[in-house]
Formats: C-alpha cells, structure tokens, sequence
C-alpha cells in the first residue's frame, strides 16, 4: 500500500500554466491504473488532444470547463467527469484560482 500527499510529489510542468503530479504508478506496485493529480492555472488549459485509453476525472477546486469536439461543459467541485478513448478533449481554467482535479488512467 501507498500513502502520499500529492504536494509532495514534484510535478511535471512541461506545459506552462499546468502541474501533474504522478501520485500513483506502476512503480508503486498498481498493476492496472495511475492517478494523477493536476493543477491549471487561470487561464491555462491542457492541450486539446485525444488518446486511445479512456480516462475518470474528479473535480477538486476551481472551476473550469471541459472542452469536446462538439461540445463544452461547465466545471465545478464534485463534479465527475468520463473521457471515452479517441475523444478529443482539454480541461481548462476558466475561474480566478487554480482548477484541480484528479485523473485515473490505464497504464499503457
């Protein structure tokens, strides 16, 4: 078992305005899934992109939006978000403070 603090774990920020922080991964023994715990800046989103693995998306703070292909869907905390895989999709922060939210992935 792990337990950590998502604050302790050094994020990758290669994309400016956006922190992920690896909490969970194959390297702590979960042999399916990894949890990622992200956070965007005001006015920073993530890339609009797609994959083939679906993904759970859980709100934590902030407020944001999730864009689709067709479509865009406001952001708030506890909301519960699905991505089906090959949708393309970005999250972005549309509030004043910093949108979080955690993101389970299948390893590839």
């Amino acid at each position: 078992m792990k337990v950590c603090n998502y604050r302790d774990v050094t994020p990758d920020t290669e994309l400016p305005g956006v922190a992920l922080h690896l909490v969970i991964s194959a390297e702590d023994g979960a042999p399916n899934f990894a949890m990622r715990v992200f956070e965007v800046q005001p006015g920073a989103s993530t890339p609009f992109h797609s994959h083939a693995w679906e993904h759970e998306v859980f709100i934590l703070a902030g407020r944001g939006k999730l864009r689709g292909a067709d479509n865009e869907w406001e952001l708030t905390p506890g909301d519960a978000v699905y991505v089906p895989g090959d949708e393309q999709h970005c999250f972005m922060n549309t509030g004043p403070e910093l949108l979080r939210f955690t993101c389970c992935i299948p390893h590839q």
